[in-house]
C-alpha cells in the first residue's frame, strides 16, 4: 500500500510540473503571444512597450522567466498582477479558495448521499413507480442550467417570498467565513449547496443505478442469491460496492474540476468571491499571473482527487492491488 501511495505522489509532482511548463509557454512563449504588449495597451508606443518588457523581466530568457514565476510563486509568495499593481496573487487565491472549498464540500457531500440514495432506490424498484419517479425526477435535474436553477432559488428565497415565515431567515447573498460564525456560515451556503449538487444527484443517482443493475446479471451475484442472502444485503454489500466505484471515480473528477474553479456560475448567481469568479475576472482583462496561478491551483485539485479515489477504489475493491 506504502508502494502504491508514494508512486501516486510521484505521478502528482510529474503531472504538476508538466502542467506548469505547458500553462507558461503558452501564454508567454507561443508565436505572436507578448505580454509586455497586452500589459502596454492599445496603440502603446514601441518604447512603452520596451520599458514594459524590461520591468516586468520580459526581456529575459524564457527558462530565466519560468523559473522566477516558479520562485515568486511558491517560494516568496510575492507575484503580483500585471493589471492590479501592487495586488499579490498567492494571497488573493488563497483568500477565495476558502469559499469555494466551503461550497463545493457541501454540495459534494448532499449530491453524494442523495445520489447514492436515489440510485439505489431506483434499482430496487426497478421499472416500478419510485423507481419511473425518481428517474424523472433525475432527467429534469440533469437538464436544468445551474446558472437558470440559482436564479429561481434567489427569485423565491430573496425576492418574491424572502418576507414570509418560510424563508425569512435567509441570509443576503455572499459569504460568510466560518470562522467568524458557524451558523451564518451555514446558512448562508444552503441554497448554493442545493443548487450546485442538483445536477450531480440526478447523474450520479441514474449512473449509480445503471451500474446495479448491469450487477445484478454478475455470476457472484447468481452465487450469492443462491446461498440464501437476503435482497437488502445482495443490493448493498455485493451489488452497490462494485457498481460505486466508477461513481466514485467520476466523483474525484468532478470534485477536482469544481474546487478548481469550475463552480463560477453558483459563485457568480449567489455572490460568492470564489476561485471560479476570480479567474473569470483574470481572463476577462488577461491577467496572466493570476490566471497562471488559478491553473496550478485547479490542477493541483484535479490530480489530488484523482489520486486519493485511485486509493479508495483499491480499498473498495481489493482485487485493483494486482494490477
Amino acid at each position: 500500500m506504502l508502494a502504491v501511495i508514494l508512486s501516486r505522489l510521484a505521478r502528482m509532482v510529474v503531472v504538476m510540473v508538466g502542467i506548469s511548463v505547458i500553462t507558461f509557454l503558452i501564454f508567454f512563449a507561443t508565436p505572436g503571444a507578448d505580454p509586455a504588449a497586452r500589459i502596454a495597451g492599445r496603440n502603446a508606443a514601441p518604447e512603452t512597450v520596451t520599458a514594459v518588457r524590461h520591468d516586468f523581466g520580459l526581456d529575459r530568457p524564457i527558462w530565466v522567466q519560468y523559473g522566477v514565476m516558479m520562485r515568486k510563486m511558491f517560494v516568496t509568495g510575492d507575484l503580483t498582477s500585471f493589471v492590479n499593481r501592487g495586488q499579490k496573487i498567492v494571497p488573493t487565491l488563497t483568500a477565495a479558495a476558502p469559499v469555494t472549498l466551503s461550497l463545493v464540500a457541501g454540495a459534494a457531500v448532499l449530491w453524494m448521499a442523495l445520489g447514492a440514495a436515489t440510485g439505489i432506490i431506483a434499482a430496487a424498484f426497478k421499472d416500478r413507480l419510485p423507481d419511473k419517479i425518481l428517474m424523472g425526477v433525475s432527467m429534469m435535474a440533469v437538464a436544468m442550467p445551474v446558472f437558470w436553477v440559482g436564479e429561481m432559488v434567489n427569485l423565491v428565497t430573496q425576492s418574491r417570498l424572502h418576507d414570509t415565515w418560510a424563508f425569512s431567515w435567509v441570509p443576503p447573498l455572499g459569504y460568510v467565513p466560518l470562522s467568524e460564525s458557524p451558523a451564518r456560515w451555514f446558512l448562508a451556503l444552503i441554497f448554493p449547496w442545493i443548487t450546485l449538487s442538483f445536477l450531480y444527484i440526478g447523474l450520479y443517482g441514474r449512473m449509480l443505478r445503471t451500474g446495479i443493475i448491469e450487477t445484478y446479471q454478475e455470476d457472484y451475484i447468481r452465487t450469492a442469491r443462491a446461498k440464501g442472502l437476503t435482497a437488502r444485503r445482495v443490493l448493498l454489500k455485493h451489488a452497490t460496492r462494485a457498481a460505486i466505484i466508477p461513481v466514485v471515480i467520476m466523483f474525484g473528477m468532478d470534485f477536482g474540476v469544481l474546487v478548481g474553479g469550475a463552480a463560477v456560475l453558483t459563485e457568480v448567481v449567489f455572490g460568492l468571491n470564489g476561485v471560479g469568479r476570480l479567474t473569470y475576472q483574470a481572463l476577462k482583462v488577461l491577467d496572466l499571473p493570476m490566471i497562471m496561478a488559478a491553473v496550478l491551483y485547479a490542477s493541483f485539485f484535479v490530480v489530488l482527487a484523482n489520486a486519493v479515489v485511485d486509493l479508495l477504489c483499491i480499498l473498495i475493491d481489493p482485487r485493483l492491488r494486482r494490477k
